[in-house]
């Protein structure tokens, strides 16, 4: 199946006639992280913080809440006498060490000095096409379409020996834009499969000659673009609000905004265009997540779907469907879990680091999420593995976690991914062996 060509979708930036005025800088000097802890009693824990202003970062808030409190909010907060520990003591100072200079240095495909420091949108798009180059003869450059401000979802297709056509894995990165974490860790294990089966893996060179990759890392451009020139936080699209709402609050949350099960329950997306998971008007009304489903579709009809992960941070999750209801769990959940059992554990043996993820159907291991990807490409695009991964961490530094931590992330999702690519053929449960 061919996609739209790079050369044929390439949009100036110019395009962005309808860009959004332009903003201050939203600075976070002084603003201070705290993991609150609920002793499992979060009620009691949120009405006190209710006497406060905060942005909770965290939803998974059995144990502990995260929040975010500006300079003047932190003498209310202290007179609270809750527990808590801090995760960043000034968020402002934590985000200028994230960030380095620009570099116009141009490194080879293979230096892994790129996984040293976050990059901007333009440069990802560079890495993308010295990764196609490396791998003239299996690969292309594709794009799903435009953002709402004409950048491109750039992506790579990647297939083996016997040409393209195979069942589909696909990757989405970079979902909600102050996830940066995520779009070096899917660029990383590219590298991995095509420097593999560049050197003759027999283990690579397997899973790209029985799957089509297709990889996407940045989803969400304008998001992404924004949240490294203006608002280190941002989380959605940056698609202007409907005309009767405020008219400040900008941007829907792709992951709330999928055809599947949209707005069917009230706990899993907000209809207030300011809120955080703002679904939308009506499925797909974004056109990145129309482009999105376009080629989910595509992949659906053609060879079908393999495997899809949407991949996040943070809080170290692997999550399956379904996420729309805590109750409801899907036939195939007996394999997924086996499988995420199986991933799981190769992460947390690859490293000393020893990470941890905790794994099981993501309405009832997390939180109820409504027009969620992994429902929708399991349950609309035929997707035989579907999964949300969050990445590291759980906690000691969350949204805004330090270059330091790109390389071990990505080393240890595809020290993962080999372990789950392997087992996507297995017939997990055959009712041989002992009762």
């Amino acid at each position: 199946m061919k996609l739209i060509h790079w050369a044929s979708i390439l949009v100036s930036l110019t395009a962005s006639a309808t860009a959004l005025p332009k903003t201050d800088v939203v600075t976070y000097d002084g603003y201070k992280v705290l993991r609150v802890n609920t002793n499992r009693h979060p009620s009691v824990v949120k009405e006190k913080l209710s006497r406060i202003s905060y942005e909770q970062w965290n939803y998974d808030v059995y144990k502990h809440i995260d929040i975010l409190i500006s300079p003047d909010q932190i003498a209310p907060f202290e007179a609270l006498n809750l527990e808590y520990k801090v995760m960043h003591n000034d968020l402002g100072d934590s985000i200028g060490k994230e960030s380095t200079p620009k570099s116009s240095r141009r490194r080879q495909t293979g230096d892994l000095a790129w996984y040293d420091s976050y990059h901007d949108y333009d440069d990802h798009i560079q890495y993308f096409k010295d990764l196609q180059l490396s791998f003239p003869n299996n690969s292309e450059l594709i794009s799903a379409g435009t953002s709402y401000e004409g950048r491109d979802i750039y992506g790579l297709h990647l297939w083996g020996a016997s040409g393209p056509g195979k069942p589909a894995v696909l990757y989405h990165g970079n979902v909600h834009a102050r996830e940066w974490i995520t779009s070096p860790v899917v660029e990383y294990i590219s590298l991995q499969l095509i420097t593999g089966y560049n050197n003759g893996d027999n283990l690579t060179r397997s899973f790209v000659d029985n799957y089509d990759f297709y990889i996407l890392p940045i989803v969400n451009p304008d998001g992404f673009v924004y949240s490294q020139t203006t608002n280190r936080l941002w989380r959605k699209t940056r698609q202007p609000p409907p005309p009767s709402a405020n008219q400040s609050c900008f941007g829907r949350d792709i992951n709330r905004n999928w055809e599947f099960q949209w707005g069917s329950n009230p706990l899993g997306a907000s209809t207030d265009p300011c809120s955080e998971t703002y679904m939308g008007e009506e499925p797909s009304d974004t056109p990145e997540n129309l482009a999105l489903d376009k080629l989910v579709r595509q992949l659906r009809d053609g060879a079908g779907i393999k495997l899809y992960i949407d991949w996040h941070s943070y809080g170290q999750y692997i999550l399956s469907p379904y996420g729309y209801k805590e109750t409801l769990y899907a036939p195939e959940l007996g394999k997924w879990t086996k499988a995420a059992s199986i991933l799981s554990e190769t992460i947390r043996d690859s490293s000393d680091a020893r990470t941890t993820f905790t794994f099981g159907p993501s309405g009832a291991v997390l939180y109820p999420t409504v027009g969620a990807a992994p429902d929708h490409v399991y349950s609309i695009g035929g997707a035989e593995f579907s999964y949300t991964i969050e990445l590291r961490d759980t906690g000691t530094f969350g949204f805004v976690i330090p270059p330091d931590q790109i390389r071990p992330s990505a080393e240890e999702q595809w020290e993962g991914q080999k372990a789950l690519l392997g087992l996507l053929d297995e017939e997990f449960f055959d009712g041989i062996g002992p009762a």
